[in-house]
């Protein structure tokens, strides 16, 4: 993938498209070789490329620094949870594992109310869905549990006193997260784990024809 032709829009709905269950890269591979980029293109090329392949690295990364901020203060380190968990709801991936998960969890103590968790059925013609299919949660919209956890965090960081403080850590784990994608120079694996998503993105339109 020619990553410099990439936009961040499409990054954006890779981010949110891409299996995020996947184990974070070791630590020995996260800060191994840092070089400078040569040109604009390079660096651009190389930010998209190592915020797609250490994704899982940047988030806990940022959540990390996030828990720092908040250490001597537990009702903010509860906003800073809810908030990651509604912007991770945003992802397809977590958000139909999580739904699975929970639905598989609650059939054990009350198979009818699992029965309602289930997502509602797409209508499909001549073999293909009538509409996109779009994301449940729990049987219910995702937006419905992504805007309730919003507003809890919402509400727990005005409580908390915390805003300002969420701000300056949330500043300092992007700045971070940028420094290190744009000088940390991608390896083989970011390139081979690129093409296999492509392979697997490509399999999965061609099966839904």
């Amino acid at each position: 993938m020619d990553w410099g032709n990439v936009t961040a829009e499409d990054l954006i709905d890779a981010l949110r498209e891409v299996d995020w269950s996947s184990p974070p890269r070791p630590f020995s591979e996260f800060f191994s070789r840092f070089t400078i980029p040569r040109s604009y293109a390079k660096w651009s090329s190389r930010l998209k490329c190592n915020l797609y392949y250490y994704r899982t690295n940047y988030f806990i990364l940022i959540t990390v620094i996030l828990g720092l901020g908040f250490i001597r203060r537990p009702l903010a380190i509860v906003a800073a949870f809810l908030t990651a968990l509604s912007i991770a709801f945003l992802n397809d991936s977590f958000a139909g594992t999580f739904s699975e998960k929970a639905t598989r969890t609650v059939r054990q103590f009350s198979p009818h109310l699992a029965a309602k968790m289930r997502p509602p059925l797409t209508p499909v013609i001549r073999g293909r869905p009538s509409a996109k299919r779009a994301i449940y949660i729990c049987g219910r919209p995702r937006w419905v549990f992504v805007f309730i956890f919003a507003t809890v965090s919402f509400i727990l960081w005005f409580v908390s006193c915390g805003l300002l403080t969420v701000l300056w850590a949330l500043a300092i784990g992007l700045l971070v997260t940028i420094l290190h994608a744009s000088f940390r120079t991608p390896n083989l694996k970011a390139r081979l784990n690129t093409f296999r998503e492509e392979f697997r993105a490509v399999w999965r339109n061609y099966s839904e024809l």
